[in-house]
């Protein structure tokens, strides 16, 4: 990682570089979208969309060949985290590392804040 921002959003190298990776298997799109929404059995969840067309009611994070949307109400659950990929074997995936988060459930999906 570069650099990293307490009051923004952080991504890792390998964070980027997958992102970049399944944009590019896609064949289209502009970026990817990362939002917190009420779910899990710990209170919220993180998600995860392709965007085939800019988002000008989104914060944009640009990186490499493509952009990193989150919407307004997201970035405050998100402000100071990182965002990480990581490979360790049979576990695959992006990881958040957020100091916002109180609670983490078991399996990692969810978190209160």
């Amino acid at each position: 990682m570069s650099t990293f921002t307490p009051s923004e959003l952080n991504f890792s190298d390998s964070a980027i570089n997958h992102f970049s990776e399944m944009i590019s298997s896609r064949g289209k799109g502009v970026g990817v979208k990362i939002g917190v929404k009420k779910a899990g059995c710990s209170g919220y969840e993180y998600f995860f969309d392709f965007v085939d067309n800019d988002l000008d009611d989104h914060i944009c994070f640009k990186k490499k060949e493509f952009n990193i949307y989150v919407d307004n109400i997201s970035i405050d659950f998100l402000k100071g985290s990182l965002v990480d990929y990581v490979d360790d074997g049979l576990n695959k995936g992006i990881k958040f590392v957020n100091p916002n988060a109180k609670a983490v459930c078991g399996c990692g999906e969810s978190f209160t804040i």
